[in-house]
């Protein structure tokens, strides 16, 4: 039976990666939250087996959330950017099984979720296949575009989708990928 998981970050973009990450090694995504209430709804309805859960979210943040739902049939997974002794150790004692600081890839992520999820087959278990260099590649052009489009955000004050279009029709215009215009934004060498 697949693995049921919750994922919970308030950047859609990395929520995104990680669903094609976790379904493309055949976890169940039954819900995802942008916020920590949300988060804290969905483990509490769906009781998924594993919740991944960003530490910064509006609203509570991921360590209360694993605090509220410790002790039940979810085991928590943190998502983070930062690696601070005192937030490993909050994180711990709210019952977080394992923690991933961003930006991760489908290497790092799958091994580690397969030893919380099913430690006895990790031992047996395959190595990780070719299509994990092409996913890398998939969210290493995400993280790119995202940040693109930061970018564009704060120097032209724009909206996110706006943003996201004058990257995608640029792309589309010069018949190239996303990225390329993206990483001629973040060398400040778009004209566009």
């Amino acid at each position: 039976m697949d693995k049921r998981v919750v994922i919970a970050d308030d950047e859609s973009i990395i929520r995104l990666d990680l669903k094609e990450i976790l379904e493309g090694d055949g976890y169940l995504v039954v819900g995802e939250a942008a916020t920590g209430d949300d988060a804290l709804e969905l483990i509490r309805s769906l009781e998924p087996d594993l919740a991944l859960l960003d530490v910064k979210m509006p609203g509570i943040d991921g360590i209360e959330v694993a605090r509220a739902v410790k002790g039940g049939a979810t085991q928590v997974v943190l998502l983070t950017a930062f690696s601070q002794r005192a937030l490993i150790e909050s994180a711990r004692e709210a019952g977080v099984v394992a923690y991933l600081v961003k930006p991760f890839r489908s290497s790092e992520i799958l091994p580690k979720l397969a030893a919380i999820v099913n430690p006895a087959s990790v031992a047996a278990s395959a190595p990780v296949t070719a299509d994990a260099a092409g996913v890398d590649d998939k969210i290493e052009t995400r993280e790119i575009v995202q940040r693109a489009k930061e970018t564009l955000m704060r120097e032209r004050g724009l909206d996110e989708p706006t943003a996201f279009e004058i990257i995608q029709q640029s792309a589309m215009r010069g018949r190239t990928r996303m990225r390329d215009v993206a990483q001629q934004i973040l060398k400040g060498e778009f004209v566009g």
